[in-house]
């Protein structure tokens, strides 16, 4: 496992590309698949970044991507039929954004956030296996890819930041499992991991320091839920990134979808329409992007 990755990856600028998927739950993986989807179907495959960066949702669209085509996926996730969701935001999910919004408005910096939340989530009742069980039928292959794959999660008996690859010696559908493992801690042998989003933020975009051109996705718009003065901000690490050298452009939900994430993330109603707007924004920003990209 690696939990410094991003400092000692890279120092000198690679003209290399690197894809950077964020968190944003069941409705967030939608999106990005049909973004994606959407910039294959127009000609732009992203797929075949040198670097593969996926936190939380995005770690399963990460792992998805790189085992299946897009336009499969896309369709499959807008085929899929959901249980209807009363329009209310379920209670547990309310519970656990204001214990949570508690946790990090209580804490004095990101290392010390990450340990109150480690910390408090290891108290919740442990459901591994059946949270594994769950995750690997979403997965096209149990085996890493063989471009580089990155997969955020936190040490929630530490807080230090990890970053899986396939040299960690950890299964892709355990990597997976624990950077979406926000309601309880999931076990990886003696080691148990919260979600990855803790890490920095839902995008952990630093981790593709060093790489000339980085395409962020980021379901969540960007938006961070930890104190500015932190310098955790998706656009603060733009700006470090663009300070060294690379060239980054964004693709952010359109204001006419924005309804289906932030509390609406897991309203698994939701993601046939977060899988079409994505669809339709990566489509239209093929063209922009292939320049920058190719």
């Amino acid at each position: 496992m690696h939990s410094q990755k991003a400092t000692n990856m890279n120092h000198s600028l690679h003209s290399r590309t690197a894809l950077v998927l964020g968190g944003g739950g069941s409705t967030g993986n939608a999106w990005l698949i049909g973004v994606i989807a959407g910039l294959f179907d127009a000609g732009l495959d992203v797929t075949t970044a040198d670097l593969i960066i996926g936190t939380s949702a995005g770690s399963t669209a990460a792992a998805q991507i790189t085992g299946a085509k897009p336009t499969d996926l896309f369709t499959a996730t807008v085929a899929a039929v959901a249980p209807q969701r009363a329009g209310s935001v379920p209670q547990a999910i309310s519970d656990q954004m204001e214990r949570t919004a508690r946790l990090i408005s209580s804490a004095q910096d990101v290392a010390d956030m990450r340990r109150r939340l480690g910390a408090a989530i290891l108290e919740i009742p442990d459901r591994s296996e059946q949270w594994r069980a769950i995750v690997e039928p979403r997965l096209p292959s149990s085996s890493w890819p063989n471009q580089e794959v990155l997969i955020t999660a936190v040490d929630a008996d530490t807080g230090d930041p990890v970053v899986f690859d396939r040299d960690s010696g950890v299964d892709i559908v355990d990597a997976v499992a624990a950077s979406c493992s926000s309601g309880f801690a999931y076990r990886i042998g003696d080691r148990r991991y919260i979600d990855g989003g803790y890490r920095t933020n839902a995008d952990n975009a630093d981790l593709a320091a060093g790489y000339e051109r980085i395409l962020v996705l980021s379901p969540f718009g960007g938006k961070s839920r930890t104190p500015f003065e932190w310098g955790l901000h998706l656009q603060t690490q733009i700006d470090e990134l663009r300070a060294g050298g690379s060239t980054v452009e964004t693709i952010f939900p359109g204001s006419d979808s924005e309804h289906m994430f932030g509390l609406n993330a897991m309203d698994l109603s939701l993601r046939p329409a977060a899988a079409r707007a994505g669809y339709d924004q990566g489509k239209a920003h093929a063209e922009r992007f292939t320049e920058f990209w190719v």
